[in-house]
């Protein structure tokens, strides 16, 4: 691990002065941030990697946590954010890390790696890319893609509807599956998560295009496409992370311990609600422990937030919180591979049976420990037996208000999936594409009588690009995919 985390601090510095700065972080490698072309394929490669990272890592996993019942805004600029009271500036980085930092970059590592020949570094750059644009998509709606990346080309780049990007980001990503079947062209230690391991970049690539597919309600091709996505956990994308201040630190670890001290905290949250044993809407029972989970998750006599609950970030031999220190972050994960089986089995008419059995494989996941860090694994303080259909019948224990079986299993395939999402934006978008259903993850508006749908667009996007959508869709403006 020493070695990923020394690429990390040496290509994250080097990779974000492309696009802030005209600073050398290697010698003889020219970083003006509009000729960033003159760097081989293998770093501008591992810069779009930590790029995806910090895009996947940022106001995506923040504000979406404390949108979607993780967290709570606590004071400051993150208590106003809690209320919905966001202004268009408040994107201008992180729309940045989409498009520039990510996107543009991709380009220019496909492009660069096409020339060498390399199909193998082309395909595993594609899925970044729809990695990174898929999240843009899924937070803001109509997005440039076509134009998007050539500020020479296009300086203003057009807008194109969701349903668009959509169908672009799913071509893209069979694109880099053809290409990593290839087999032709190696990737080695620029590949910080998996080394260049094609098998599991294309499961990877498998289960975001089921993502995408689940985001449109093609449940079906959902399905089918997670058949062949992340097969075991070890084949997860995860962020690395390591213990040097402010380089290689979990983001939301360096946000909630320096960055933002006290601006964030747990108290009231409806995930809390759910994981705490001492709770009256604790989703536990006699086959369903939850203690482990919740303080892997939490930390209830906080830090950050002094004596308040709080998003975990112990970081010790004994106690090593989800948030910890150099906690690897979850981008596209075996669990969401099997909790979409679950839904789509349920959804696409596979039967209670087979969905059922999707959603007990991921419990004897669970019960072994699943991705809970060991340091919380004690005895009694988990337990994920498997269910039987009689817990959903009529009165079982996952039916107490006797609705219908199925119903009854769809809704706890939701709500375990909200729970395994934690920190992560496809909780809310989960949140947001059930929010109409008559099952599922139902929140309360933080602030006055409306959840919120999207980010707002760009404040410098919408100053310097004349195709920027008008009127500008605001917070509670649903996106297409919801309507």
């Amino acid at each position: 691990m020493n070695r990923i985390y020394k690429l990390i601090s040496a290509f994250s510095l080097f990779f974000f002065l492309l696009f802030v700065s005209c600073q050398s972080i290697v010698d003889g490698l020219n970083v003006d941030p509009n000729n960033p072309t003159s760097a081989p394929a293998s770093l501008v490669f591992t810069g779009t990697q930590l790029a995806n990272i910090a895009t996947q890592e940022g106001m995506a996993s923040r504000l979406t946590t404390i949108w979607s019942g993780y967290t709570t805004g606590a004071d400051r600029q993150w208590k106003d954010y809690f209320n919905y009271n966001v202004s268009a500036g408040v994107y201008d980085a992180d729309w940045n890390l989409v498009f520039q930092a990510t996107n543009a970059n991709a380009l220019i590592a496909i492009q660069k790696a096409g020339e060498l020949g390399n199909r193998r570094m082309v395909g595993i750059t594609k899925i970044l890319r729809a990695n990174a644009l898929a999240t843009g998509t899924e937070l803001w709606g109509d997005i440039p893609y076509d134009e998007a990346g050539d500020i020479i080309k296009f300086p203003n780049p057009k807008f194109q509807p969701q349903a668009e990007v959509y169908t672009k980001l799913l071509t893209l990503v069979d694109e880099a599956i053809a290409d990593l079947d290839a087999g032709i062209g190696t990737v080695g230690a620029e590949d910080i998560h998996f080394g260049g391991d094609a098998t599991k970049w294309k499961q990877v690539a498998y289960t975001l295009k089921a993502r995408m597919l689940t985001d449109t309600k093609q449940y079906e091709a959902a399905y089918t496409a997670a058949q062949n996505g992340i097969s075991v956990f070890a084949n997860s994308l995860y962020a690395p992370h390591g213990i040097t201040t402010s380089v290689n630190e979990n983001h939301y670890f360096s946000f909630l311990t320096n960055q933002r001290l006290g601006d964030i905290f747990a108290v009231g949250a409806y995930n809390v609600g759910l994981l705490n044993p001492t709770s009256t809407a604790y989703r536990g029972h006699a086959k369903t422990v939850e203690t482990a989970r919740f303080r892997f998750y939490y930390l209830e006599n906080g830090v950050n937030t002094p004596g308040r609950i709080e998003p975990n970030t112990s970081s010790t031999a004994t106690a090593s919180g989800f948030f910890a220190r150099n906690a690897s972050f979850p981008m596209v994960t075996y669990q969401e591979n099997v909790l979409t089986l679950a839904e789509m089995a349920l959804r696409s008419g596979k039967g209670f049976a087979v969905a059922l059995d999707h959603l007990n494989r991921y419990r004897a996941f669970l019960n072994t420990g699943g991705y809970i860090n060991s340091t919380y694994l004690t005895s009694g303080n988990f337990k994920y037996e498997p269910f039987v259909a009689a817990d959903f019948a009529a009165g079982g224990i996952e039916n107490k208000d006797n609705i219908s079986a199925d119903n009854a299993l769809l809704r706890e395939i939701l709500q375990e999936r909200y729970v395994s999402f934690y920190g992560q934006h496809i909780g809310w978008n989960d949140e947001r594409r059930t929010r109409n259903e008559p099952y599922g993850i139902k929140l309360t508006p933080n602030n006055g009588t409306q959840l919120p749908w999207r980010f707002i667009y760009s404040q410098n996007e919408l100053n310097s690009n004349p195709n920027s959508p008008k009127p500008v869709p605001g917070t509670f403006d649903a996106l297409a995919i919801y309507k």
